[in-house]
């Protein structure tokens, strides 16, 4: 299978997501409309993780099917130590796994391997096994928790870049995908910019509503500000005071 080149993301985004949290990207996003965009199911594995960006690269799960899951399928043309070859560095493996959670869809192994390779994080709304192993291996997990049983107990492998529904959120290859201690974010790659600009914009402003609230100021008006609070923010900006 030939998989299409993820388009490099731009540093300068990695940069600027880098300081902005999911909370703020879902609060940006749902004001232009889109309320379906944080993963249900997947958190980090552990504790103290950084902010992590990267390009979605897809992996699909099916219900295991007993002529197809089978340990002998590891081994296919088609199967996840094919896709975990063809992901590039610096891309996020979201890993549709139907919210399976007695199946563990990749172990210390197959997390070493992506380590290697350089790929930025593993998202998924299923389970991992060997836990140990994977904690070992460096590579960020965003999931839903463990289980010991292999995928082929629950799951059928069955693509991988193309469209997949991870946490009910509908992902394409090359959205982009950013993860914080709340969890899984998505941003439509055809929004991106005018997304981040957005919550650069919102991140400059709460910062400014905290110093208000630090100083005794009362919510109504000041969150959301009107437009007595958004006047004085506007000059506290052109100020610096």
């Amino acid at each position: 299978m030939t998989t299409p080149a993820l388009p490099p993301l731009d540093p300068t985004i990695i940069e600027a997501l880098s300081h902005i949290t999911t909370a703020t990207l879902t609060t940006v996003l749902l004001k232009k409309g889109l309320r379906n965009v944080w993963m249900r199911g997947p958190a980090p594995i552990k504790t103290g993780m950084p902010r992590l960006i990267g390009r979605a690269f897809t992996l699909r799960f099916v219900p295991a099917r007993e002529d197809l899951a089978t340990p002998e399928s590891w081994a296919n043309p088609i199967s996840t130590r094919s896709a975990i070859e063809a992901m590039p560095a610096g891309s996020i493996a979201v890993v549709d796994s139907m919210g399976v959670r007695d199946a563990g869809i990749f172990g210390d192994i197959l997390c070493a391997r992506m380590a290697k390779r350089q790929v930025v994080a593993l998202v998924t709304d299923g389970v991992v096994r060997d836990l140990s192993g994977v904690l070992q291996s460096g590579l960020p997990v965003w999931c839903a928790g463990t289980a010991s049983p292999p995928s082929v107990a629950g799951l059928t492998f069955v693509d991988w870049q193309q469209p997949v529904g991870c946490g009910g959120v509908a992902v394409f290859p090359n959205d982009v995908v950013v993860l914080d201690d709340d969890g899984a974010v998505l941003i439509p790659q055809n929004i991106l910019d005018d997304i981040v600009k957005s919550a650069q914009a919102q991140e400059q402003l709460e910062r400014w509503i905290m110093s208000e609230v630090a100083k005794g100021a009362v919510l109504p008006g000041l969150y959301p500000p009107n437009a007595d609070n958004l006047a004085r923010y506007k000059k506290a900006m052109e100020t610096g005071k």
